[in-house]
């Protein structure tokens, strides 16, 4: 649910406002207790986090195992 804010204050805590916008929350600000608009988070910043998560994921080192680990792995767990 999005948290009202008056205009003089979206003005005045802008910076703080914005940076409780980049972590997801939403605030419909309002002019004389008329909503006016809503601040809601850019979906492209969404996008991006998820770019990079791909990115980390695919960077990350890759580990094989051979058929003999597997097989020795398979007869260990079936003690």
């Amino acid at each position: 649910m999005a948290k009202e804010i008056g205009s003089y204050d979206a003005k005045t805590k802008l910076p703080e406002i914005l940076r409780r916008v980049e972590a997801g929350e939403t605030f419909t600000i309002t002019n004389r207790g008329k909503a006016v608009a809503d601040l809601i988070p850019s979906r492209s910043s969404s996008r991006e986090k998820a770019k990079q998560a791909i990115e980390n994921l695919l960077a990350m080192p890759k580990i094989t195992v051979s058929d003999d680990d597997l097989q020795s792995l398979k007869e260990s767990g079936r003690k």
